[in-house]
This record gives structure tokens, sequence and C-alpha cells, in this order.
């Protein structure tokens, strides 16, 4: 899934040492233990707060899937500026 892969960078793994080599175990998309760290890194990266409010609202519905949607939308609009 090339969304994880994504996190997976913005997390910067690989200067943390826990660089994992294969994309297919990369479970942000069905953990809230992978993804949770995530979003918290978001809170502390991003700077509109437009874009918070839009992980917030993702976070009420507790859906996963959604959340995960609007993280890569996020990261994709960081990494754009």
């Amino acid at each position: 899934m090339k969304d994880n892969k994504l996190i997976a960078e913005f997390m910067d793994l690989k200067s943390t040492g826990l660089s994992i080599y294969k994309e297919s175990d990369y479970k942000y998309h069905k953990s809230w233990d992978w993804l949770m760290p995530v979003v918290k890194k978001c809170f502390c990266t991003g700077d509109n707060t437009f874009e918070w409010d839009a992980i917030m609202d993702a976070m009420w519905t507790c859906d996963i899937k959604i959340v995960h949607s609007v993280v890569v939308e996020f990261i994709n609009q960081l990494k754009n500026k």
C-alpha cells in the first residue's frame, strides 16, 4: 500500500532504526498502535488549524480507514508546501 510507504517516510523510520524493509509490513491502515503516533506527529508538524480540524473530525468517527485517509491527505498537503 503506497500510502503506508508515504506515512513511513513522514515518520522517518529509517533514521530511528525502526525501518521495516517490506512495505507489506506497515500496519498504519489497520492498527491504531501504528497510526496514533502519526496523528500526534501531524499535530506537532502542521501549521494549519483547518488541517488539524480535518484530523480531529476523522478521529471522532473512530474509523481507522477514515483517519488513515485524512492523515495521508495531511501528509500530502504538507509535502506540497
